[in-house]
């Protein structure tokens, strides 16, 4: 089971992720707030149905936590397609007969040129909320599993952003 967890960590980074680790999901944590920075703080709030109101909870997210044990966590900075790579990294957990293989992405989808949020959303084998969306706090995330992360200081600072697929 290790070894093919091993080969996902891989394909994230052939597929251009900087970094690929199997994880315990105990060190996933989840947080009410970090919706709010969603709500007062993005200008996607409400526009996608991969943004809340549309995604899940931080309840429902800690709920879910709890039917799994692994995941991958995928790291990648401002030039990294972190959603494409979560969502082709659940399709080979599936496929390689993990089926409860499940994935968070980064930041607001960019699927479509506009999401259609009172219908059902045209790329559902694609587009995936983010972690951030889904109420996890991906600071205390990253650096529960000793991924380098800091606040932005200025535009010029060089950014990290944090897929996840849970496995196990």
């Amino acid at each position: 089971m290790e070894k093919s967890f091993q080969s996902f960590c891989k394909f994230a980074k052939k597929m251009g992720a900087i970094s690929a680790k199997v994880i315990s999901v105990d060190t996933v944590v989840t947080a009410p707030w970090v919706r709010l920075k969603c709500q007062y703080g993005c200008d996607a709030y409400g526009e996608y149905l991969t943004c809340p109101p549309y995604s899940p909870t931080p309840e429902k997210t800690r709920e879910v936590l709890k039917h799994y044990r692994k995941a991958i966590l995928v790291h990648g900075d401002g030039y990294t397609d972190i959603s494409k790579i979560v969502a082709k990294l659940e399709r080979k957990a599936f496929l390689s007969g993990y089926h409860k293989a499940y994935g968070m992405g980064a930041g607001p989808c960019d699927l479509c040129n506009t999401c259609n949020v009172n219908k059902l959303c045209k790329k559902p084998y694609e587009a995936r909320p983010s972690m951030e969306a889904s109420g996890i706090d991906v600071f205390k995330t990253a650096r529960n599993n000793k991924f380098k992360i800091e606040v932005l200081k200025s535009p010029d600072c060089k950014g990290n952003y944090f897929g996840l697929v849970l496995i196990l």
